[in-house]
């Protein structure tokens, strides 16, 4: 009897534990990308703490022609903190407390998860500490919302063995993007979507094509010509180019442990009317001597583009040069 007993105890045990896992992963895959959840009490949200929220967290992304939030932001008040909010891979608690505190929680309620509690004595101490750690809080979900992303990619990818063979680097690119275009040096994958479509380019040059001074102008210069020789447009003599009007953004990044430029900026085709915007990185490879670029770009002139671009970035950011 006993033993009957403890086999249907472990049965419940074994059983529950796979419900919460089969519930985490669910959670984690219907979690809307580039959103937050935003844990704090209506008087909080609508004073100077949300305001300060909302400037940091849904400021407008770099790069993009129309102006879109950097995340999504959804507000709950604490008295509903239980429940379907905490199933966000991303969390902000902001609560009134004795003292001020500012941690950070890994997977507190589901997986993958960040969890920021941030309190405070009064408003003051609150956004003091909102503005002391912001940065540190946008890259942590940046890198999760990545992360997360491309382990979705993994469900149905495309062979990669044309792009392996020809710049000897491993990179996941999802089934639904086909092959545009190849030559020696260059690659154009697309995917069509609705009214538009999304495409990521990889191509090397020389190492020193890029000099230590000048750097965005010699990056333009060399993704105009990329446009020049391989994107065109249905009119004779159209191409795609940087759009001039607009200097590009620029940073110095790591990209998995290679230094490289990240450039964002909008693309139009000259002597048409298509545009958008792009995201390019420029990696040093020394080893190989060369630098190897890849640059996503999206044409969608009805849809919001800031989760395309996401995607392309992530897409990007899967990269992996291996030894020739």
């Amino acid at each position: 009897m006993n033993k009957t007993l403890f086999l249907f105890l472990s049965f419940i045990l074994l059983t529950s534990s796979c419900q919460k896992k089969s519930d985490s992963q669910s959670q984690e895959k219907a979690a809307a990308i580039n959103t937050i959840s935003v844990i704090i009490d209506e008087q909080l949200w609508n004073g100077e703490v949300g305001d300060s929220i909302r400037n940091k967290f849904a400021s407008p992304v770099l790069g993009l022609p129309q102006e879109e939030p950097l995340f999504t932001i959804k507000q709950f008040p604490v008295k509903l903190f239980e429940g379907f909010s905490t199933g966000s891979r991303n969390m902000i608690i902001v609560k009134k407390e004795n003292k001020g505190e500012y941690k950070i929680v890994k997977n507190e309620f589901s997986t993958p998860q960040n969890s920021f509690h941030i309190s405070g004595r009064n408003t003051s101490q609150i956004i003091s500490i909102l503005e002391e750690h912001a940065s540190e809080i946008i890259n942590r979900m940046k890198q999760t919302e990545i992360e997360a992303y491309q382990k979705t990619l993994l469900d149905s990818i495309l062979s990669a063995k044309k792009i392996k063979t020809k710049f000897s680097i491993d990179i996941t690119v999802p089934a639904n993007y086909d092959y545009a275009q190849t030559s020696k040096n260059f690659v154009w994958l697309k995917k069509e979507i609705t009214s538009g479509n999304t495409s990521l380019l990889i191509y090397q040059v020389p190492y020193n094509s890029i000099g230590s001074k000048q750097v965005v102008n010699s990056i333009v210069k060399i993704r105009d010509s990329i446009g020049n020789k391989f994107i065109h447009g249905r009119p004779r003599n159209s191409m795609m180019i940087t759009e001039e009007a607009y200097f590009p953004y620029f940073s110095k990044v790591k990209l998995n442990g290679f230094d490289a430029f990240e450039t964002k900026g909008t693309w139009q085709m000259k002597n048409d009317f298509m545009s958008g915007p792009f995201i390019n990185y420029a990696i040093k490879d020394k080893a190989n001597n060369r630098i190897l670029i890849l640059e996503g770009f999206c044409y969608a002139p009805s849809k919001t583009k800031r989760d395309l671009m996401f995607e392309l970035e992530a897409i990007i950011k899967s990269l992996k040069i291996l030894k020739k």
